[in-house]
């Protein structure tokens, strides 16, 4: 999403929870980003959370970085003290 302001463009690096639909076009996105983990059942994604349901601690950790790497590659920001 861009939008023109004083003859420049605006892009913004955060979602305007404001703005109709914008939830239903992040979860679609994030969908889109983790489909085949969620398509095989290894994570379960909610709108800014993501389930990682593995038992084996070895597989848990290599799930979070396979996630945070995708989230990295599409320029979305995380918060560190939340992978666990």
């Amino acid at each position: 999403m861009v939008f023109t302001i004083s003859e420049r463009l605006f892009k913004p690096t955060m979602i305007f929870f404001g703005l109709m639909n914008l939830l239903v076009i992040f979860q679609t996105m994030m969908n889109k980003i983790l489909q085949n983990l969620i398509n095989i059942r290894k994570i379960a994604s909610f709108i800014d959370n993501i389930i990682i349901g593995i038992d084996r601690e070895e597989e848990h950790n290599e799930l979070i970085e396979e996630v945070v790497r995708r989230l990295t590659e599409s320029n979305l920001c995380m918060k560190p003290e939340k992978y666990k």
